[in-house]
């Protein structure tokens, strides 16, 4: 069997077993490489030379997880988070449902995630900040955390693979059609920016169906929470009181942040000035900030970890030579077929993705195999852009490697009631990427 089909395999059943993410990915990469014909010395290299590009995000997210706590001393979520719990107690005084905060709250949470990732693009660094003091609520609600999991990993991925907006631009424009072009230059095809959009609509009906299902169905019933201490908060304490100009500082370091980052690309010095605006405002004492830096960069720490781990897991994986060779193998069943070969190009993306846990990288190494594969058997352009993009997307929801499974985690886990496979990548992968790959495959036939 192909050696990229028994890593992934081996990565999601360790992870499944409680095996650390880091070390199931580690175990991955060794396997796959040894199967690939590659010797020990040569896995290690491939590996050692894909960790270094996880580092500017590990950094990234340890600096944000920072900004978070900070941000968390001056009270403003808490305030938040104590005032829908009045409301949820008002309505229960009064013998009311509090249903209407609670899908207030997906529905907010939900809008959050769509401008983390277009109009602010600060992808799962709201997530720290926002959802720890929000915990309490919905232990109150007694929401199901797989829910709000799921909530907020549709929120993430939605967006980008829909819209050219923000990360979109970058997803649908910088990589997939760029790529697809790049590809096709040989062949005499190539696709226009405009029918990104279009062709991607009917596969990002399936998130929305599987959202539906998810809150509507799956995980519509109450579940009990524990209301244990918040890493990052001082649950005892009362909210604080800031003065109007401390509000002014805190609201621009927020500003300074956001402008800092979309003026430099990077999250990692955004974080920091973030970091350094809000602290002048007295929030922490000055012989605290060390303190609370690494406070923040611990509640970070395991996503930054496991997302140096999936670069160096990737790139053994692409050293393997077994992608296309995957492909390959797959175009023998296929025959004439037209839509086996979509179901099947879908499938391997699938794989890919969740090995490599980003649709980012895996989209460049798709699009080479598969122009020529689409163009051989006649798919439209818009169709091509359809399988590209949603094979690309296909395991960005239910991998542990990925950062739109990872993002969710950190935040609903900070009290450690929230576990990452078997409540956020089980649940996502069932909800999204099963109706991605039908809806992925209808818009392949009929476009």
């Amino acid at each position: 069997m192909n050696s990229v089909v028994i890593a992934v395999f081996i990565v999601v059943i360790l992870s499944l077993m409680r095996v650390s993410v880091v070390l199931s990915l580690m175990v991955g990469a060794i396997i796959a490489g040894l199967l690939s014909g590659m010797d020990i010395k040569a896995v290690v290299e491939a590996f050692n030379a894909g960790l270094g590009g996880g580092a500017p995000i590990a950094l990234a997210y340890a600096t944000l997880g920072a900004f978070a706590v900070v941000l968390s001393r001056t009270g403003i979520t808490q305030h938040l988070s104590d005032w829908l719990i009045g409301k949820v107690n008002h309505k229960v005084t009064l013998g009311q449902s509090p249903n209407n905060i609670k899908w207030a709250l997906y529905i907010g949470l939900i809008l959050v995630g769509f401008t983390s990732g277009t109009i602010i693009p600060v992808h799962i660094a709201f997530i720290p900040i926002l959802i720890p003091p929000l915990l309490h609520v919905m232990n109150k609600l007694q929401l199901d955390r797989r829910a709000v999991a799921c909530a907020i990993t549709f929120s993430l991925i939605v967006m980008y693979m829909t819209f050219p907006i923000g990360y979109g631009v970058i997803y649908l424009n910088d990589i997939m059609i760029s790529n697809i072009n790049k590809a096709g230059a040989a062949l005499n095809f190539s696709v226009d920016k405009s029918i990104a959009t279009p062709a991607m609509l009917i596969p990002s009906s399936g998130m929305v169906i599987g959202l539906i299902i998810a809150l509507f169905i799956s995980y519509r019933k109450k579940r009990t929470y524990s209301d244990l201490p918040i890493e990052g908060l001082d649950n005892a304490a009362a909210p604080r009181v800031l003065q109007t100009w401390q509000k002014a500082l805190v609201l621009l370091g927020i500003v300074l942040a956001l402008i800092t980052q979309l003026w430099t690309g990077s999250m990692i010095f955004g974080g920091l000035v973030g970091f350094a605006i809000v602290s002048m405002s007295g929030v922490i004492k000055w012989q605290e900030q060390d303190h609370v830096f690494t406070q923040g960069m611990r509640l970070m720490a395991m996503v930054g970890f496991i997302m140096i781990t999936a670069t160096g897991f990737a790139a053994v994986m692409t050293a393997t030579g077994d992608v296309p060779a995957l492909v390959e193998s797959s175009v023998a069943i296929i025959g004439d077929n037209k839509g086996l070969a979509a179901f099947m190009m879908l499938l391997i993306g699938l794989f890919v993705t969740m090995g490599i846990g980003s649709s980012f990288s895996t989209v460049p190494i798709l699009t080479a195999i598969y122009v020529p594969l689409c163009v051989s058997f006649g798919f439209s352009p818009m169709a091509t852009v359809a399988i590209i993009g949603a094979a690309g997307a296909l395991g960005d929801a239910g991998s542990p490697a990925s950062d739109s499974t990872l993002g969710p985690t950190a935040g609903l886990n900070a009290d450690g009631q929230h576990d990452h496979m078997w409540d956020t990548v089980v649940p996502t992968f069932i909800h999204y990427n099963l109706p991605l790959i039908c809806t992925g495959w209808i818009a392949a036939m009929v476009l």
